[in-house]
């Protein structure tokens, strides 16, 4: 008898596991090609064009539509000012990202700042490079050194998130 239940227990745990990926609300989200066949295989950017979350939109006036990428965690999101990201860019334009951290529930005054730590790996190496934004997450200009998909792992004030973003390459 315990053989029976069994056989139906697994794919009923099969199916718990396939479901669909987590979205933040209130935005419309657009995914973005990659730069390659190989990197949208691999690559989860996901560039959402529509109105930033009310805890995002700070300095911003009216219906604010921005092009932004959320956190994995939803902790952190990326308003690109400078889109598509483009590595070894040479029309004089910056990639310009506004990082601004989700505020932490339960707490009546902000966390002492700390520099926003942006370990970037790309798709396919295990060498990191890292960038520093001073103050914590706020206004940068993130330049990496190729093109591809870039895996993020970004730390500030005791807090981590992840997000993938794609720098194309420069056009000759």
């Amino acid at each position: 008898m315990s053989v029976p239940r069994r056989v139906l227990l697994a794919p009923v745990l099969l199916l718990a596991g396939c479901t669909g990926p987590v979205t933040v609300p209130a935005t419309t989200q657009t995914t973005v090609p990659a730069a390659g066949p190989s990197v949208l295989a691999a690559c989860a950017e996901r560039v959402e064009t529509g109105r930033l979350p009310d805890w995002a939109d700070a300095g911003f006036t009216g219906d604010t539509s921005m092009r932004h990428v959320f956190g994995a965690r939803g902790e952190i999101v990326a308003i690109l000012f400078a889109y598509p990201l483009v590595h070894d860019r040479g029309d004089g334009a910056n990639n310009k990202i506004l990082w601004v951290a989700r505020p932490e529930a339960g707490r009546s005054e902000p966390a002492p700042r700390t520099p926003l730590v942006i370990t970037a790996t790309q798709d396919g190496t295990g060498a990191p490079v890292v960038r520093e934004v001073d103050g914590g997450p706020g206004p940068s200009i993130v330049d990496l050194p190729a093109a591809g998909c870039w895996r993020l792992r970004l730390d500030w004030s005791g807090r981590t998130d992840t997000m993938d973003l794609v720098y194309r390459p420069a056009s000759g």
